[in-house]
């Protein structure tokens, strides 16, 4: 026998088999995921080697991200999850198609650039529809698959989730709720096998840091930036993905990022 080309592997050789073995098989679904964080998430779950679908409201986006990350274990499927019926047909298809889900990312949300003092009912309402109600909604539907599975329940918060700052409008009125939600919804399906982590991020670093938002003249320049202007560190989405994939094995109750802002 020929042992030239022999070697032993090394320690993170074989974490890399053992992770790909784990996600070997698991369906992983992520909402709101044709773009930034969401889609970064997916590619890193494509690496471990799961099989993932991604959704959104956009059919070309979509379509452009399923091109963008090449696998053949990618899928996408249409929808818009402040309606019950759009939300209710993609646990249906993700179920008819692959037959279980794993891991449920709540990742859909919109930020938002504003002063408390001029918000309206209207932009609270809709910041509170699409930031929780729709995780509310999305959760109702994929929960039974979920205890089924004894899988994994995501929810995507954010520092604004967990402290208020100035200019960011209804960003944090409607992430707020969610800190209660998945607080609750931890220990009573922890009964059922189901693992559910909050992840509260900073700023996530974008490939076109250019101002996404309009500010009036109430506000300072530095409120069209990430965060508002507030002074962290922008988190890179990669390192990110990978705190989340871990935090999934080893079931993490919530990850804060950065530490320092816990």
């Amino acid at each position: 026998v020929d042992f030239h080309f022999w070697r032993p592997i090394t320690l993170y050789e074989l974490h890399v088999r053992i992770l790909m073995t784990y996600w070997n098989n698991k369906v992983v679904v992520i909402t709101g995921s044709s773009s930034g964080v969401g889609k970064e998430i997916a590619k890193g779950f494509l690496r471990a080697g799961a099989t993932v679908v991604i959704s959104g409201r956009d059919e070309g986006r979509l379509d452009a991200a399923k091109e963008d990350l090449e696998s053949d274990s990618l899928f996408t499927v249409r929808c818009d999850v402040t309606d019950d019926a759009s939300v209710e047909q993609l646990v249906q298809t993700v179920i008819s198609e692959h037959g279980q889900i794993n891991v449920w990312i709540n990742n859909a949300g919109k930020s938002d650039r504003g002063t408390a003092k001029e918000l309206t009912v209207e932009q609270c309402q809709d910041a509170i529809d699409m930031n929780f109600l729709s995780t509310v909604r999305c959760t109702n539907q994929v929960m039974p698959y979920l205890i089924e599975s004894q899988g994994h329940l995501v929810n995507m918060g954010s520092l604004a989730a967990k402290s208020a700052g100035p200019f960011i409008g209804a960003y944090a009125i409607g992430k707020h709720p969610l800190t209660a939600y998945t607080q609750q919804l931890r220990p009573e399906l922890k009964t059922d096998g189901v693992h559910v982590m909050f992840v509260c991020p900073g700023p996530i670093a974008r490939d076109d840091p250019s101002p996404r938002y309009q500010v009036n003249n109430d506000m300072p320049e530095s409120a069209a930036k990430p965060g508002a202007g507030i002074r962290l560190n922008l988190i890179d989405p990669a390192k990110l993905t990978k705190k989340i994939i871990k935090g999934c094995e080893t079931r993490k109750p919530e990850i804060i990022i950065p530490r320092k802002a816990r």
